[in-house]
């Protein structure tokens, strides 16, 4: 596994690519001074977008049918999980666009080479934000744990009385 955006997997079987951008861009407005440099603000990041790059063989890895199945995951406007491979969350990204170029054919048509390219856009706020307060999380789930754990004891108990 490569990466996967929602419940769809990039590895070879299914859209390989072949290089993936990341650019990040951070907002610093100027205010223009008399007599002297600008002065500029930071207010915060700004837009996080993820490009995917690569040339699909259907003969050896994915085809139309993976491009298909994120076409439909962009035409449903939702945004999706990004997780790396290697565990690293990335964030809540949508499907801003995707091009593809098709090139030397089979005798019905169908292209033996793919050239594919997609832009992700990162819409949640922060991994804080996308997760909540991970400590009130732990506490809630310890607390529920507690909970049962009584439950459980309680029935054994009038199972043996």
């Amino acid at each position: 596994m490569m990466l996967t955006l929602g419940l769809f997997v990039f590895q070879l079987q299914t859209l390989p690519y072949q290089s993936l951008q990341q650019s990040l861009d951070y907002r610093w407005p100027s205010n223009s001074r008399v007599g002297q440099r600008p002065t500029y603000q930071f207010l915060g990041a700004g837009e996080d977008k993820v490009t995917l790059s690569g040339v699909l063989l259907p003969e050896i890895t994915g085809g139309a049918l993976s491009m298909l199945t994120l076409k439909t995951m962009a035409e449903q406007g939702k945004a999706w999980p990004l997780i790396g491979g290697d565990g690293a969350i990335y964030g809540m990204y949508v499907v801003a666009s995707m091009t593809q170029t098709q090139s030397v054919f089979f005798a019905d048509g169908s292209a033996r080479r793919i050239e594919f390219s997609m832009t992700l856009t990162r819409v949640d706020e922060s991994l804080g934000a996308m997760f909540g307060d991970l400590q009130q999380q732990a506490n809630d789930l310890a607390g529920q744990a507690g909970e049962m754990a009584q439950k459980a004891q309680d029935m054994a108990g009038g199972l043996f009385s």
